[in-house]
């Protein structure tokens, strides 16, 4: 028995501790802020849970041996509860992660746009943006304020699972997006009017997400942060013009 509990692969709590500790230092050492850091490990710690139990709960699970229905409607049952209660620690987790302070936070609809929530939008951006066009010489170069905008449509809960609600989007209206970019992005006759400056940013597919969804708190926002409207109404034009 020692010798089979030797032999399994498993981290304890002190070198998962260690490790944590480690990455919190060299992030600091990057210039992270410590509650910059430790948010967004909270996020990878929450999301390698929320993993774990959909493996557990994916379908075409296999019973081990063969030792009858009784075995393996008790087997499945038990594997359930586990996936459930894994799917619960996972969504706590995550609330923790979003709202450390208390569940009033994360449902506040004007919550103030953190400086991580705009980098871990930035990752999800970029690389979908350039999915559909190229880099552009015209990118207006005002990411943050944009995506300050774009994120203070949201509740915090909401910004925490952003990257996938932006690929859900990107994925839905592909061809759409496809026919947007080639008539009105770079390299388009366009291209020189300024009112499609957006376009020819990485913060366009954001800005276009949300005039698909919420258009009327974009405005709000919009006006708060003194951006161009036209900067609003060209990209709308153009995702009407192709739908």
């Amino acid at each position: 028995m020692h010798a089979a509990e030797e032999n399994r692969q498993e981290l304890d709590s002190v070198s998962v501790l260690n490790a944590k500790r480690t990455l919190l230092q060299l992030l600091g050492r990057a210039g992270v802020f410590a509650d910059d850091a430790e948010g967004l490990i909270a996020l990878v710690e929450a999301g390698a849970l929320a993993g774990a139990c959909e493996e557990l709960g994916a379908p075409g699970g296999s019973v081990p041996g063969d030792k009858g229905e009784p075995y393996e409607s008790g087997w499945l049952d038990g594997a359930r509860a586990v996936a459930d209660e894994l799917g619960g620690i996972a969504e706590r987790a995550l609330r923790q992660a979003v709202d450390p302070d208390g569940p009033g936070a994360a449902s506040a609809a004007r919550s103030p746009v953190g400086r991580i929530e705009v980098e871990q939008a930035k990752a999800a951006v970029t690389p979908l943006h350039l999915t559909f066009t190229a880099v552009s010489d015209l990118d207006p170069e005002v990411t943050e304020e944009v995506l300050r905008a774009v994120l203070g449509t949201m509740t915090p809960w909401q910004r925490a699972r952003y990257a996938g609600r932006l690929a859900d989007f990107a994925a839905a209206h592909r061809a759409r997006l496809e026919r947007l970019y080639v008539e009105y992005g770079p390299g388009s006759a366009t291209a020189v009017h300024s009112r499609y400056s957006l376009l020819h940013s990485a913060t366009g597919v954001a800005v276009l997400e949300r005039l698909a969804t919420r258009p009327a708190a974009l405005r709000e926002e919009w006006e708060a942060a003194e951006l161009p409207p036209a900067w609003l109404d060209g990209p709308m034009r153009a995702w009407d013009a192709v739908g």
